[in-house]
């Protein structure tokens, strides 16, 4: 076996296919640095430059120089594409014009900060997915970055230097890399090019030296630096290993994997590759392998292997769990894929004839070894006040005679089967008959059963069918060999058979449980509500585990304020607050005080507690936190009636699957939540700025004007003459009036926002209502010309009058504020069908096209327009009126010149879709 799978050295699927994808990307190429000033950018530059000396196309896509002249001379001789504007805020800002070089399409473009956040209105909020356009469209790309801005080590920078980094880039982007080349300077030299201004104007490098640029900070930014990028080669050279199928190790770094077998050595292995990879400063991995024989083990034995994985991850490792045939085999098949140079093993402790019959995994293993280094650990003897061992079930795992009875009444049942072939057959054929009994009992009951039915067989052949017959005593010598061979090959064919039945109980279970798991994630990707999620839950866990759950959330109110702070709940290592019983299965399951104070230990500390547990094991449930990276979410508890351990192993990994899947689709619906309550916040306060920016300009401008005017009446009323007295009284007039209008806005837009409008619709003359609008905007429309252009025999609509008219009015002062005086204003309407088309069509400027959507949104002007007066809410008014008449309204742009077309659709009534008469626009309604 060990022969044929070292000849086996195919390289790997998942190796080959990444470097097929890499194939069709452009390369990236990387430089990264422990801190501004090192030099990436000019060592990007003149990468560059020696690019181009190679006649390779090469464009700078962004390059920041900082004023350096031996940066900015290194890019003399490069094409630069230059840089698209933005307006944002009244200011112009200036990004890489990522259409432009998809455009130009050179071989290799410069685009220097990878962590840049991109001005709002880009395509891409960050410059790093520019990036990885460029490269899907086959762009070779030379980048910069400082290791403060991987996102990985976003927390250990900002401990190490308390400045917290808001621009990260994800890791992926760095696994992703094809090149990284570390851009290296001592804390020392950096210093001096602070001091020597070669970073920063001397007043800021002054500063930084204190805080930022402290040597110790910057020693410690090294350190991270030159560790990241090992890993990333350390990570390049088993990609390369395992595309080439060269079979390792290559010992260039340590790697130290532990094999975790059941029984009191799990743990002590586990504790002795810790202390290995601290003194090596490797990373380490905790294997288990899964076996057909590992379902015959003890309850205690498989939970040792539980425990010793979970410390293992307690301490830093990753623990790894596969399914395999040979534990030797699996293990060193492991540790060659992933390059392991020290593998260790707890020395066997089964006894001196098993290890000889079936070989000790020690052994096999040292004996496939090759170049890895084997640690084989010896297990002291336990103590006599050491814990005591987990205690088995019993009651559930007390002998079942059924099995053996039913494998061997079916060999006893080949008995006749066989004295009736031996007419036909010789005496040596009929043994197949009881191969065959003793087959379908291994395939049916396992292996205990199978070896019992191997020796009725034995003995059943022997009595019926070897001469002497009806006698135990065997006469010929070969009747004795063809017993013996018999009874091995009956033994072995049983073994096999009994290990094919457990592989396929053991697949049948994965599948149950992999088709149980993707049912569930179907519920929860369909669950809207969090009480949906949480009920789908606890049903599913209390299905496939067979036991009572309930699940625990903290109050909304707690979420709430922790996301107010910006934090995860107990992102500061305090208390986490409350949490209550959200969900359960049974629904009428409760908790008393002892096991809420349980479920909130495991709440706060994020760490199981309960039954089983190393906390509180002696409660009635056991809890286990529901959490991901963002830190705990709740609590989901469960409990059996039953005596002895609550979960097997495979019962706990399914628990740990399901909790994961059901914390990520809780994290889900805050996450949405969350969303909802940030855009209400944001409408909000960009609701509120408009409204003191309105007040502030729109209300105090006609207020200003009617103070001014009436202080000039009293002051000066003796001085000023008829004429000017009028003009002054008019302008009080018509400013009280612009003001009516305004505070009038106001108040329809809090109605449309509470519901409290509630359209009085009764059957009306469109012409009706149109007249009226146009006298009450006959001030406002004094300087522009109106035309009506109305369609004859319009129908009757279903009309609120007071609310159409003002939607009218709001389009016309709309139209006589941006049309220009002396325009022409037209008023249209249409019968088509079921519907009324009315259009309001001005001469002005029209509406910029990037802003025809949000004409309509409260507070937004066309080009963000102050000159003219208005609150912004005309027009959202209009869209909330005329739809809750039933209606529709739109804008566009003018076809045949410049201006604006508002375009307002109603329904007609059905009662007044029959014309009853002609000519004169009357209709009779069905009574």
């Amino acid at each position: 076996m060990g022969d044929s799978a070292n000849g086996d050295r195919r390289p790997s699927p998942e190796a080959l296919l990444r470097e097929a994808e890499k194939s069709q990307r452009g390369r990236l190429k990387i430089f990264l640095g422990a801190a501004p000033g090192v030099g990436k950018t000019y060592e990007m530059l003149s990468a560059a430059q020696r690019r181009r000396r190679d006649n390779a196309d090469v464009v700078i896509g962004v390059v920041e120089t900082h004023g350096r002249a031996e940066t900015e001379a290194l890019t003399v001789g490069l094409e630069t594409i230059p840089r698209k504007t933005i307006a944002y805020r009244e200011r112009t800002l200036t990004e890489m014009d990522l259409d432009a070089i998809l455009a130009r399409r050179p071989r290799l473009v410069l685009v220097d900060e990878l962590a840049h956040s991109n001005a709002p209105g880009s395509r891409h909020p960050k410059r790093y997915l520019d990036v990885e356009e460029l490269l899907s469209a086959g762009i070779d790309v030379y980048t910069t970055l400082n290791i403060q801005h991987v996102e990985s080590l976003n927390d250990v920078v900002a401990r190490i230097t308390r400045i917290r980094v808001r621009e990260t880039v994800p890791d992926s982007v760095i696994e992703r890399a094809d090149d990284i080349e570390l851009i290296d300077l001592t804390p020392e030299d950096l210093i001096q090019r602070l001091k020597d201004g070669k970073v920063y104007v001397p007043a800021q490098a002054e500063r930084a030296v204190r805080h930022y640029f402290a040597a110790g900070n910057l020693t410690a930014l090294r350190e991270l630096a030159l560790r990241r990028t090992a890993q990333r080669v350390d990570n390049q050279m088993v990609d390369y290993m395992r595309s080439h199928a060269i079979e390792g190790p290559w010992a260039a770094g340590e790697r130290v994997l532990v094999c975790v077998q059941g029984g009191r050595k799990a743990t002590a292995t586990v504790r002795h590759a810790k202390r290995l990879a601290d003194q090596l400063r490797a990373p380490w991995t905790a294997i288990s392998v899964e076996t057909t024989g590992a379902s015959r083990a003890s309850v205690a034995e498989q939970d040792s292997v539980v425990a010793a994985l979970r410390l293992a991850e307690r301490l830093g490792a990753e623990p790894v769990l596969i399914p395999g045939q040979d534990v030797a085999d699996s293990v060193i098949d492991y540790a060659r894929a992933n390059n392991v140079t020290h593998l260790i093993v707890g020395k066997s402790q089964r006894p001196r004839w098993r290890q000889l019959l079936g070989g000790a995994i020690t052994q096999r293993l040292i004996n496939r070894a090759g170049g890895i280094n084997i640690h084989v650990i010896e297990v002291p003897p336990e103590r006599a006040d050491a814990e005591p061992a987990t205690p088995a079930v019993t009651a559930a795992s007390g002998f079942d005679p059924w099995p053996f009875a039913i494998a061997t009444l079916l060999v006893l049942a080949a008995v006749p089967i066989g004295i009736a072939l031996r007419e036909w057959l010789a005496v040596t054929n009929t043994a197949l008959v009881f191969l065959t009994a003793v087959l379908i009992g291994a395939v049916l009951e396992g292996l205990g059963p199978s070896l019992l039915a191997c020796l009725v067989a034995m003995l059943a052949y022997n009595f019926f069918f070897l001469p002497p017959l009806y006698t135990f005593t065997i006469a010929e010598p070969d009747n004795v060999v063809a017993l013996f061979f018999f009874a091995v090959v009956a033994v072995i064919a049983s073994n096999l058979a009994a290990r094919v039945r457990g592989q396929a109980l053991s697949a049948r279970l994965r599948a149950r449980h992999t088709d149980d798991l993707y049912q569930f994630s179907r519920k929860l990707a369909v669950a809207v509500t969090l009480d949906d999620l949480l009920w789908a839950t606890a049903h599913q866990i209390a299905l496939m585990l067979k036991v009572r759950v309930v699940l625990l959330l903290p109050p909304a109110e707690d979420k709430l304020t922790d996301k107010a702070s910006g934090r995860p709940a107990g992102a500061d290592g305090g208390a986490r607050g409350s949490i209550a019983v959200r969900a359960g299965f049974p629904p009428e399951d409760m908790l008393d005080e002892a096991d809420l104070a349980a479920a909130k230990w495991s709440w706060e500390k994020n760490h199981i507690a309960g039954r089983g547990s190393d906390t509180l094991p002696g409660g009635k449930w056991l809890f286990q936190p529901l959490r991901t990276g963002r830190g705990p979410l709740g609590v989901v508890g469960i409990i059996r009636d039953e005596p002895g351990p609550l979960l097997t192993p495979d019962q706990q990994r399914l628990l740990d699957a399901l909790a994961d899947q059901a914390a990520l689709a809780i994290e889900r619906v805050n996450l949405a939540r969350d969303l909802h309550l940030a855009r209400l916040q944001v409408e909000t306060d960009r609701l509120r700025s408009a409204l003191l920016t309105s007040i502030s300009h729109d209300l105090r401008t006609p207020l200003a004007s009617i103070l001014g005017s009436a202080s000039s009446l009293r002051s000066q009323d003796a001085m000023l003459d008829a004429p000017t007295k009028q003009a002054l009284l008019g302008t009080i007039i018509e400013e009280s009036d612009r003001l009516n209008r305004f505070i009038g806005n106001l108040l329809d837009m809090t109605r449309l926002e509470s519901g409290a409008l509630a359209p009085r619709t009764g059957l009306a003359e469109l012409s009706d209502v149109i007249g009226s609008a146009l006298h009450r905007a006959g001030t406002i429309l004094a300087a522009h010309r109106v035309k009506l252009d109305l369609e004859a025999d319009l129908p009757l609509l279903a009309l609120d009058m007071v609310l159409f008219e003002q939607v009218l009015f709001n389009l016309l002062d709309n139209a006589a504020k941006h049309a220009p005086a002396g325009s022409l204003i037209t008023i249209g309407a249409s019968h088509d069908g079921d519907t009324v088309t009315l259009r309001v069509t001005d001469e002005g400027e029209g509406i910029p096209a990037a802003e025809l959507e949000r004409i309509f949104e409260k507070f937004h002007r066309a080009g963000g327009d102050r000159r003219r007066a208005g609150t912004g809410l005309g027009l959202a008014i209009c869209r909330g009126f005329v739809e809750a008449m039933g209606g529709t309204i739109s804008a566009r742009n003018r076809n045949d010149r410049p201006g604006a077309v508002f375009i307002i659709t109603l329904p007609v009534p059905i009662d007044t879709l029959p014309a009853e008469a002609e000519g004169d626009h009357t209709m009779t309604a069905a009574p």
